[in-house]
């Protein structure tokens, strides 16, 4: 993937060959943005709030409540979205299910024709390669949720990705354009935590998000960070953000009472004074923290779970005031 995109020539100065691939890959962009009815990215100032987790959850539930939903894990260094998901597939195996994709969709595109000759159907074969060669196909869990992660790409778990800015913004607009998502109702875009380069990259690719949702937790530390990444999407003339605060308290499992782990956060209020959408609380839970072990997020796992319910509620939340 990284040959792709190299510096664009010395000076700023663009090779035809370059431009040509710029103006190929735009058109790839829009077209494939163009099949989707809502984006939504979710965003943290720090890592460690549990974004991912937030955004896993959010897309299953999307998913459960029967909207053709994918997930765009945008985290270079640190793309755990598969791993939560159950669906990490590396380097050869991600290959074999991308050819079976192929394989799939010119076979059903063959079963609606008739040709005369052999020599006809390997033209129509050719002509599918072509249509497809920039092709990404997202890798789809158990549910249906539709998953696009730079981890696919990787040759194991551990492979580290050691790149500087350029290779990192051109990789993550190559995700976003080559991405095969085909119609759907929601886009969640799990955006690296900061302000840096990749989460730049991502809403300036996507301009029409119809929201960024922040997620934090009760930390003065949290808050400051959340803040900046406020004032970074009110830039790029984004006005609907919602907030999140997780790990707001745990609920003792012997006298019910709720302790605030992390001090007591107030979200409510501080959504309030920047002038964004409080969309609620989650509590920290031990079944949450474990579900990545048991490939899937706690929303699959126990839609019953006080969690659970949480994300459903905050879901149909961001669907209302946003969408």
């Amino acid at each position: 993937m990284a040959e792709h995109h190299g510096h664009h020539g010395h000076g700023g100065q663009m090779t035809p060959e370059q431009q040509k691939q710029m103006i190929e890959q735009e058109i790839r962009l829009a077209k494939n943005l163009g099949q989707i009815k809502h984006k939504i990215i979710v965003m943290s100032g720090k890592g460690g709030v549990g974004k991912s987790t937030v955004a896993a959850n959010i897309a299953e539930t999307l998913q459960k409540l029967g909207y053709a939903t994918g997930i765009l894990d945008a985290d270079i260094h640190g793309p755990n979205i598969p791993k939560m998901l159950g669906v990490d597939l590396y380097g050869e195996a991600f290959n074999e299910y991308q050819f079976n994709v192929f394989k799939e969709l010119t076979e059903s595109a063959m079963a609606k024709e008739t040709f005369e000759s052999e020599e006809e159907k390997g033209e129509f074969i050719k002509a599918k390669q072509e249509e497809y060669s920039n092709s990404l196909f997202p890798v789809k869990t158990v549910s249906g949720l539709k998953v696009m992660s730079m981890a696919f790409l990787l040759q194991s778990i551990d492979t580290p990705i050691i790149w500087r800015g350029p290779q990192k913004t051109g990789a993550i607009k190559q995700l976003i354009s080559d991405a095969n998502w085909g119609p759907l109702d929601f886009l969640i875009i799990d955006n690296p935590p900061g302000t840096g380069d990749e989460p730049l990259t991502v809403l300036q690719t996507i301009p029409d998000a119809d929201a960024v949702i922040m997620v934090t937790t009760p930390n003065v530390v949290s808050q400051e960070d959340v803040l900046k990444c406020v004032k970074m999407v009110g830039m790029m003339n984004i006005d609907k953000i919602g907030l999140i605060e997780n790990m707001a308290y745990y609920v003792c499992p012997h006298c019910d009472e709720k302790l605030h782990i992390f001090g007591e956060g107030n979200g409510k209020a501080f959504a309030e004074e920047m002038e964004i959408e409080y969309l609620g609380d989650l509590p920290i839970e031990e079944a949450v923290s474990n579900s990545p072990n048991k490939d899937a997020v706690i929303s699959v796992l126990n839609p019953d779970d006080e969690v659970s319910k949480r994300f459903k509620e905050i879901a149909l939340e961001i669907k209302e005031k946003f969408c």
